[in-house]
């Protein structure tokens, strides 16, 4: 156990992660509740590095099992230089994705088998899951539309509307094996809705501090 809260935010392309994550660091700062704020692939030099490989629309050649070696390269350095030692401190740790895109996205819209993502997660996270993980839901389309209005696109948006199918049923599938950890916010309504729903999932995950 560790004494900061591990909170994951979670969604597929076009779900308005970014605008979210804002709502919820200015929610935290005004309950004056100590976190930081990161992102997978990423978070540290080493971790960003390997973010460029794997978002770089060049690497056509990336084959699927170095994709899923990558990420859990990346998580392995993220959590031993700044998760762990945030949460340690008492910190709470405000991550956008975590492993949960992992089963995602190279277990659902890649097809990778489950255990193999499993056993890397056992080997790179030990016992350590998120407290709560926040679903940030949209339909596929929408979320889609979304995406090509913001311009330029990474290797992952470059892909088929099968490919984003396959991944928002596998999110919803994890969501409905996990209740306890996952919170799922529908995104598709007008943004003071979206954050009204948002409140309440961080007015309990605070009153459980």
């Amino acid at each position: 156990m560790y004494k900061g809260k591990f909170i994951t935010i979670e969604g597929s392309e076009g779900a308005g992660k970014s605008t979210n994550i804002q709502y919820i660091q200015d929610y935290l700062q005004a309950k004056n509740i100590d976190f930081i704020a990161t992102r997978e692939p990423g978070g540290t030099p080493i971790a960003e590095k390997i973010r460029d490989l794997l978002l770089d629309k060049k690497n056509t050649s990336l084959c699927e099992d170095t994709e899923l070696l990558l990420m859990f390269a990346a998580r392995s350095q993220h959590l031993n230089e700044l998760i762990i030692p945030a949460l340690e401190a008492g910190k709470w740790v405000l991550s956008d994705r975590f492993t949960d895109a992992t089963y995602a996205y190279q277990g659902g819209g890649r097809g990778l088998a489950k255990n193999k993502i499993s056993q890397l997660e056992q080997w790179v996270q030990g016992d350590l899951r998120p407290d709560a993980t926040i679903l940030l839901d949209i339909p596929v389309e929408l979320g889609m539309e979304r995406v090509r209005n913001r311009g330029e696109t990474d290797r992952f948006e470059e892909e088929q509307m099968s490919f984003f199918k396959r991944i928002r049923d596998t999110y919803l599938q994890l969501a409905k094996d996990n209740p306890q950890r996952f919170h799922i916010i529908n995104t598709e309504p007008a943004i003071d809705e979206v954050y009204q729903q948002l409140k309440l999932v961080l007015d309990q995950l605070t009153q459980n501090d």
